[in-house]
């Protein structure tokens, strides 16, 4: 076999390994990633005071899993609601600090405004949707519905506001954890049909590690 046939078969065997690497790397999917907005709904009333400090290491364990691109924002709900906490997940001092000072029980505060605290969670959500986030809010406590009633979830509109944002952010997700079973069972009948069983995440305190990877599969990670 002459130099030049042996040019010829080499130069032949490198066009075919070339043109199987791009067909291959062709059909390649590359999956996509989407940075992702949650904003958690910590309550900080009397009668969650028992569960609290779990809670707060739940929250915690869920921002060392968050990508350094994500955006969380803490809302501390009691007689009244209030943002004390918005950046990276991955300022776990910061995160630390901000619950630990501004989830002590008031004791001159009564009743549990979730209602209002949903309400500047979606918000936030439709705002950070806005800005490219994928949202999703996560409700920590015991969903009692106490003290002013004007600020209270009404669980006969709830399933319409949570639409409402749905509509304007498609893979929108929810997360309950930590209420007595007969809450989060209401959770699930009113927001189930909205939601979807993918993105509407309940979380038993038996099985909050459970939860918490089905609420990263939802938000795509």
């Amino acid at each position: 076999m002459n130099n030049t046939i042996k040019i010829l078969i080499f130069a032949a065997l490198f066009i075919l390994v070339a043109v199987l690497g791009i067909l291959g790397l062709s059909n390649l999917k590359v999956d996509d990633f989407h940075k992702a907005a949650i904003i958690f709904v910590v309550d900080s009333s009397a009668s969650n005071q028992k569960d609290l400090p779990a809670q707060k290491m739940l929250i915690r364990q869920l921002c060392s899993m968050l990508d350094p691109e994500d955006h969380i924002k803490i809302l501390r709900v009691s007689e009244d609601s209030y943002l004390i906490y918005e950046g990276s997940p991955q300022a776990s001092a910061e995160v630390r600090k901000s619950m630990e000072k501004f989830t002590q029980l008031d004791s001159k505060e009564y009743g549990t405004a979730y209602g209002l605290s949903l309400k500047k969670a979606f918000n936030h959500a439709l705002t950070m949707k806005q800005n490219g986030y994928i949202p999703a809010v996560v409700v920590m406590g015991d969903l009692e519905n106490e003290g002013a009633v004007e600020n209270q979830i009404n669980w006969d509109t709830f399933p319409n506001d949570v639409n409402d944002v749905k509509n304007k952010a498609d893979n929108f997700t929810m997360m309950f954890m930590y209420a007595h079973p007969s809450k989060l069972n209401l959770v699930k009948e009113k927001l189930g049909p909205v939601l979807g069983e993918e993105h509407l995440v309940i979380g038993y305190e038996t099985s909050s590690n459970k939860a918490l990877r089905n609420f990263l599969n939802a938000i795509g990670r």
